[in-house]
């Protein structure tokens, strides 16, 4: 199957296959066609749907647009990309930052002195905790 694009226009080859599908179902159902294609040329198709709606699409005479989206307005004011990377490291060290001190003093209550250790278990020992 080839399938010519007007220059003017241009369509992704989903929306020639879409294109092209719904105007093959339209012909299967009995519609007229848009063309007047000679009996010689619909033996040679075949009386395909497909095809006669190939040579139409071809021939630029389909009815058939394509409704594209625009891309959604944005409010607001807009930030470079690369501030916004920037305040996101700084949001990331800062994490880093406190899990580090956290963690620093974590290991600073493990790592107490024998001697804070002693005196803490005498003190228990007295006040008859142990």
């Amino acid at each position: 199957m080839i399938v010519k694009v007007d220059k003017k226009e241009k369509f992704t080859k989903y929306e020639i296959a879409r294109i092209l599908g719904a105007r093959a179902l339209q012909i299967s159902m009995d519609a007229p066609l848009l063309l007047k294609i000679s009996k010689e040329e619909l033996e040679r198709v075949n009386y395909d749907p497909l095809k006669i709606a190939e040579i139409e699409f071809n021939a630029n005479v389909l009815p058939i647009t394509v409704k594209r989206p625009l891309p959604k307005k944005i409010e607001g004011e807009l930030k470079r990309e690369k501030e916004i990377k920037r305040k996101d490291e700084g949001e990331k060290l800062e994490q880093k930052e406190e899990k580090m001190i956290k963690e620093e003093g974590e290991i600073m209550e493990l790592a107490k002195p024998e001697d804070e250790v002693e005196e803490e278990s005498e003190e228990a020992v007295e006040e008859g905790e142990v």
